[in-house]
């Protein structure tokens, strides 16, 4: 009976552990939807919300941290646990990452907003439904443990790969035909490069839930598509 205490108690801990995971990953996909709504439509209180937010991000990736480590040397996990468990804290870093991008975008909403609109931020919008999606099914793979749709993620990062190019030629030609562009473009270059950053991001949550399931690293080699190098 003690024993059977100890296995449900623990399993209380991992799924505790996987709900702060959901819920880290759905406040992080609301940060680059207000981040977006604030660039398109020069919000700057949403931006500082976006700011804000990321705060309260940067402290769940502290608390998942600090839950994990307290469950290896309290609970001794072995094999299948003990390989979630660290998964846990290297995709809460993922996603504290991603986190600073969104904010990252929000900081230069105040900029852009004092510029004018002549160049449209619409492939930024599709490059964030993009890992919006990617993000919504990486975790809907973590809850369900399946490693076939952390693959389909994995090689949708191609997709945001090639919007950034796209954006990328398109703002050199701006900049090039006229010098009043290169402030505006070069924002929303970096805007456009947080976000191909946070779609590398989702791809390594992608690989950690492969492993969590499979036990063994993805064996294809991952697609790639930034040709702005």
């Amino acid at each position: 009976m003690p024993h059977s205490h100890i296995v449900s108690s623990f399993d209380d801990e991992l799924n505790n552990l996987r709900q702060k995971i959901i819920k880290m990953a759905n406040l992080v996909e609301t940060q680059f939807k207000e981040a977006e709504l604030s660039l398109i439509n020069n919000d700057l209180d949403l931006a500082k919300k976006v700011k804000i937010t990321d705060d309260i991000v940067d402290e769940m990736e502290r608390e998942i941290e600090r839950l994990s480590i307290e469950m290896i040397a309290l609970r001794s996990p072995l094999a299948d646990d003990l390989r979630e468990i660290i998964s846990a804290i290297k995709i809460s870093n993922a996603l504290e990452r991603i986190g600073d991008y969104a904010k990252n975008l929000s900081k230069r909403v105040a900029v852009l907003s004092k510029t004018d609109k002549i160049i449209s931020t619409s492939i930024i919008s599709q490059m964030i439904d993009v890992i919006s999606t990617m993000n919504r099914d990486i975790i809907d793979a973590y809850i369900h443990s399946n490693s076939e749709k952390a693959i389909s993620v994995w090689t949708r990062d191609l997709v945001v790969d090639n919007l950034y190019n796209s954006f990328f030629r398109e703002l050199l030609t701006y900049m090039m035909e006229n010098p009043q562009y290169i402030t505006p473009a070069t924002h929303l270059l970096f805007i456009a490069k947080n976000i191909e950053r946070a779609g590398d991001h989702l791809t390594n949550i992608a690989e950690l839930v492969y492993f969590i399931v499979e036990g063994k690293a993805i064996e294809i080699v991952r697609p790639k598509g930034d040709e702005s190098s």
